[in-house]
């Protein structure tokens, strides 16, 4: 029998302002230790050196997870022109140079190609898998990788600013699984002019809103102790982007038991993801059909 999880029984989500320099897995774990949670987890990772929207799933919230991580996202970043780094960002090393500079018209031209369905190429620094390892663990040992190109989907790119003829400042809303670095590279690479990503900050993911978020020292500030429970927002804001159906009293008890539950649906089709509630509060996530919602996941009910 496995060992109890010590810790609360605490259902949220928490929006943090992450900073640089930080892993998302130690700010999740930072979160854990402020509320004493007994689980915890994010949706979408950053890389160390972004700043922005880290969206911290605890307890039953962990479940929602994957709407979040599936949700449109928005970044901005600066480009940084005439360099490419083997890790596509500014910790890297200058791999190749160029004095050629593009013009603002010529980069607003170049950003259509990158906006639509689009595959891209995740960089070699990255913790996309090959044949079981991480992509950055067989860059760092120096051997020649090649990593395949994978959907993806980009709302809208747009050039925001101009600091210089060195660096370029741009707006990307995407779907899941983006890359900006690799955006940053093969931009640079259609300008004919190499690039690499000096600043990114991701805006807002989903529902989740960067200016909303806690910075790390709040937290320092406010952990274990009641204020903190305060900034908690509920487990249902992850299921934004799903059709919402009203469950049964009946409905309720059979759905929580993981059986098919009867639920009052009016714009929900046959066979669609959605979830049900029950006087407020999620109770499982599932497929209607006929009447019923046949689950996937179920919450467990708060202790009273």
């Amino acid at each position: 029998m496995g060992r109890k999880r010590k810790g609360r029984d605490i259902s949220g989500w928490l929006v943090v302002d992450k900073p640089a320099g930080i892993t998302s897995t130690s700010v999740v774990n930072k979160v854990r230790w402020a509320f004493d949670a007994k689980k915890a987890g994010h949706a979408g990772t950053l890389d160390p050196d972004a700043t922005g929207v880290l969206a911290v799933a605890l307890g039953e919230a962990t479940k929602t997870v994957p709407y979040i991580t599936d949700a449109l996202k928005a970044y901005t970043f600066t480009v940084r022109l005439g360099q490419a780094t083997n890790t596509d960002d500014a910790e890297g090393e200058v791999i190749a140079q160029s004095d050629t500079r593009p013009t603002d018209e010529d980069i607003k031209e170049a950003l259509g190609q990158f906006v639509g369905d689009v595959m891209q190429v995740p960089p070699k620094f990255s913790a996309v898998k090959i044949d079981g390892e991480r992509a950055y663990k067989l860059a760092r040992a120096g051997e020649e990788i090649e990593i395949a190109a994978r959907p993806l989907w980009v709302e809208e790119l747009v050039m925001t600013d101009r600091e210089d003829e060195d660096h370029v400042t741009l707006e990307m809303t995407c779907g899941k699984g983006g890359y900006v670095r690799s955006i940053a590279r093969d931009l640079g690479e259609a300008l004919g002019c190499f690039g690499h990503v000096r600043e990114l900050r991701r805006i807002w993911s989903g529902p989740f809103d960067a200016g909303d978020g806690l910075t790390l020292a709040q937290i320092d500030e406010m952990a274990k102790q009641p204020e903190l429970d305060t900034f908690l927002r509920p487990l249902e804001q992850g299921l934004e982007d799903l059709p919402e159906v009203k469950a049964t009293a009946e409905g309720t008890v059979r759905l929580r038991n993981g059986n098919p539950g009867m639920v009052l649906a009016s714009d929900v089709e046959y066979g669609e993801e959605c979830w049900a509630s029950f006087e407020g509060e999620a109770v499982a996530v599932g497929r209607f059909k006929a009447g019923e919602l046949h689950p996937s996941r179920v919450f467990v009910k708060p202790a009273s």
